[in-house]
């Protein structure tokens, strides 16, 4: 049942991950705290989206913009591990916070001001890449905060996911190793592997059939809706916290 369960997460976790354009990570991070531990799902979370962003590599690996992944992935891949190491100190209720509030009101701004963009610059994109990078390595999931530093540049939404793994993959690289290294991992994780290469390759390759489906503008608002989503159920689940315990 746990097995099932865990598959069925993963799979529609990364759908929703790939259409959206920011990985899984964004959605699966909030829901797996429902039933496992914060570390284990720091732990759990690094695994899967190697091999989810693996699967978007092979899938989207003609849709990369090299420059953008250099600008954001260099600064990404220094603050996540600054964050990797401050998750053994910092609260993660007062960081979830701090993420939810920035998340609402970011997307909201965004959605209620149609014409308002941030300037593709070179200073805004390595803000962006930092704060993406800090929070995945701290939370386990800083694909909505990078979801809204890459719509600046109006990416096509092929290279949009495409970028956008090749971001995430520097990223999930790094914490991985730190996760290891402050002790994270448990050896019955491996059990799960298979699970995480299904799901994976399954929910990346249905989410890019989805893809090809939707228009430009639909992707657009999806995103910030979904990122919206995410925000209020960081904050809820922060709030009124409640627990499912599903052996893993």
């Amino acid at each position: 049942m746990s097995y099932l369960v865990f598959l069925l997460l993963a799979l529609i976790c990364e759908v929703i991950g790939t259409v959206g354009g920011f990985g899984s990570s964004a959605v699966f991070v909030p829901l797996a705290e429902i039933f496992y531990d914060f570390t284990l799902v720091l732990a759990l979370t690094s695994l899967f989206h190697l091999f989810s962003n693996a699967a978007k590599l092979i899938l989207f690996r003609k849709t990369i913009d090299v420059k953008i992944l250099l600008i954001f992935g260099l600064p990404s891949l220094v603050f996540t591990i600054a964050g990797a190491l401050l998750t053994r100190w910092i609260s993660a209720q007062v960081a979830n916070i701090a993420l939810g509030v920035f998340l609402v009101a970011l997307s909201l701004l965004l959605l209620i001001l149609h014409n308002f963009t941030f300037s593709a610059t070179k200073r805004n994109s390595i803000l962006g890449g930092s704060l993406a990078g800090f929070f995945a390595g701290l939370l386990g999931t800083g694909g909505a905060i990078r979801g809204i530093a890459l719509s600046m540049y109006n990416l096509e939404k092929n290279l949009f996911v495409g970028t956008s793994a090749a971001i995430d993959m520097i990223v999930d690289s790094s914490r991985f190793v730190m996760y290891v290294i402050n002790g994270f991992y448990r050896p019955h994780m491996l059990y799960y592997i298979p699970v995480m290469v299904l799901a994976s390759f399954a929910g990346s390759y249905i989410g890019k059939l989805i893809l090809a489906k939707v228009s430009q503008q639909f992707f657009h608002y999806f995103v910030l809706i979904l990122i919206l989503l995410i925000g209020i159920f960081t904050l809820i689940k922060v709030f009124l916290p409640f627990h499912l315990s599903i052996p893993l």
